[in-house]
């Protein structure tokens, strides 16, 4: 299969369409539309070469940026805090430690 969209024209067809802009636009016209053009194409070069100003400034800030030199490190994994035993509550069935004898003096 032929592609013949992608086949630019040659010197024949570039006279026909030079002819058929004439006889739609008008001799007084094409002045006014080369110049137009002119200006369009010179508008979108400058907007092109302040775009790649703009790339090339913002590439230079991120290289004279202060970077982070030390090696990552994965934050330590937080232990949880063991609360205290309380203490065993006595209850009325537990017997109390038994006491010694004391003597009469």
């Amino acid at each position: 299969m032929h592609t013949i969209a992608l086949v630019t024209p040659g010197p024949t067809e570039w006279v026909l369409i030079l002819v058929i802009v004439l006889v739609l636009f008008g001799a007084k016209k094409l002045p006014e539309l080369a110049r137009s053009l002119g200006q369009s194409m010179n508008e979108f070069r400058k907007a092109r070469e302040e775009f790649d100003k703009e790339l090339r400034q913002a590439g230079q800030d991120l290289k004279g940026a202060p970077q982070n030199t030390q090696p990552y490190q994965a934050p330590q994994p937080v232990q949880p805090v063991q609360a205290a035993q309380p203490a065993p509550v006595q209850t009325a069935q537990s017997q109390p430690p038994p006491q010694q004898p004391t003597q009469p003096s």
